[in-house]
């Protein structure tokens, strides 16, 4: 039995990668934290940084969770909506 590596702990590994649909077909007015940072390219870490410091786009609390707003997103990104 081999023990993950420091870099593997933490870490799901799934070849695909998040499965989640495109921008331009995301209805809902906010989406979480792992969604969003997918739409940006970075890691959801940096979006919960973000959060606290307001850089870039400001999330909405609910109970505790962080929900991004996709209009936001897509202006950031220059999606046409």
């Amino acid at each position: 039995m081999t023990l993950p590596s420091k870099s593997e702990l933490g870490r799901r590994h799934d070849p695909l990668g998040p499965q989640f649909p495109p921008l331009a077909l995301v209805d809902r007015t906010h989406v979480p934290t792992e969604q969003a940072a997918f739409y940006l390219g970075r890691r959801p870490q940096t979006l919960r940084e973000w959060a606290m410091t307001g850089k870039v786009i400001p999330p909405l609390r609910i109970n505790g969770r962080l929900a991004w707003p996709v209009a936001d997103i897509k202006r950031v990104l220059e999606v046409q909506q």
